[in-house]
């Protein structure tokens, strides 16, 4: 029974501190180059259109068209430069 007990409570505590890290959304911060911005400069880098862009992990990311192919990006919030581009596995 204790052992029961015990096991609830190490998995209550554990959600516990996952929950708030699995609740947050990350945010532009105030000095990044704009979403509309990094959007022209994907543009002028050959996407044909942006399908999804966010502000994740302490950069822009999202998926776009480029020469045909879906693309999956990273890119550098203070520069606009691209970081990292491959192809959209899904």
């Amino acid at each position: 029974m204790k052992s029961m007990a015990l096991s609830t409570l190490i998995l209550a505590t554990a959600f516990g501190f996952a929950s708030p890290a699995l609740a947050k959304t990350d945010k532009p911060g105030p000095d990044w180059i704009p979403a509309d911005q990094v959007k022209q400069k994907l543009m002028d880098a050959g996407y044909t259109s942006i399908t999804e862009f966010e502000a994740d992990d302490g950069h822009w990311e999202g998926e776009g068209v480029k020469n045909g192919v879906k693309m999956e990006f990273h890119v550098d919030p203070k520069t606009g430069a691209l970081t990292k581009e491959k192809p959209d596995k899904d």
